[in-house]
Formats: structure tokens, C-alpha cells, sequence
């Protein structure tokens, strides 16, 4: 098993992403016939679940300390900023190229989206999974 360092972690974060963009490509090409955004919305919500439990099990070895629905609260506040990203990237691509195809929407989306993932990855870290202070002090009182 890997260890709790940073790059640790960070190394099954980015296998739990390499993960779930599979999944959301998956469906935003199953789903690219209703439309992009549609599809991209259906694909960010399914990938954004299945990677906040992986990373609340596996990543950041969490789960004994933070719940499920803590979880998909806090860190799918996150993903609605990736949600964001995504949406205006596809609205670009569509606007200065019209007729790019699924492929190339898929493609533009994901590196906009692995770019914000290392942003991602510092903020579950830093404040969804926080580890506990095993010090066992206690902050100084003001």
C-alpha cells in the first residue's frame, strides 16, 4: 500500500482521475447525440460521485472520518467550479470552432479539467480529507 505522503496521494489522485474522465468520456460520447452540454453535465455529475468516494477511500484513506454525503457535499462544491470550466471551455470551442467534433470537445474539456485538478487535489487535501491533528495540542487560546 502507498503511503500517506504527498506524492502518495497524489499519484492515486490522479489514478482516480485517469479513472473517472474514462467514465465521463464514456458518457458524454454515449450521450454527445442530445447535445454537448447535456452530455457534459450528465458526465461531470456521474465522474464527479464515483471520484469524491474514491478519493474519500482510496486517496486520502478518509472514509473512517469523513461521510459519504460530507463528501459529495463539499467536494462536488468543487466540481461545480470544474462544471463551470467545462461549460464555458465547450462554449468556446463551439463559438471560435463550430464544427469541431465530439472527439475534439471530449479532448479540450479534459485538459481543461486536468489542469483544475491539481487546484482540486489541493483543496481536498487541504480541507475536505484534512487529517486530524494527531499532535495532540491543542491550538493556543487568544
Amino acid at each position: 500500500m502507498l503511503g500517506e505522503s504527498v506524492l502518495a496521494q497524489f499519484t492515486r489522485f490522479v489514478i482516480v482521475g485517469v479513472s473517472s474522465n474514462g467514465v465521463y468520456a464514456l458518457l458524454f460520447v454515449a450521450l454527445a447525440s442530445v447535445g454537448s452540454f447535456a452530455a457534459n453535465l450528465a458526465g461531470v455529475a456521474a465522474s464527479t460521485v464515483l471520484a469524491n468516494e474514491l478519493h474519500r477511500r482510496h486517496t486520502f484513506h478518509a472514509a473512517g472520518r469523513v461521510g459519504w454525503f460530507q463528501t459529495q457535499w463539499e467536494a462536488g462544491g468543487l466540481a461545480l467550479i470544474g462544471l463551470g470550466l467545462s461549460t464555458a471551455t465547450l462554449a468556446a470551442v463551439h463559438i471560435l470552432f463550430p464544427a469541431a467534433p465530439t472527439y475534439v470537445q471530449l479532448l479540450v474539456v479534459i485538459a481543461v479539467g486536468g489542469i483544475f485538478g491539481a487546484a482540486r487535489f489541493l483543496a481536498l487535501r487541504g480541507w475536505v480529507f484534512r487529517a486530524p491533528n494527531f499532535s495532540g495540542l491543542e491550538p493556543a487560546q487568544q
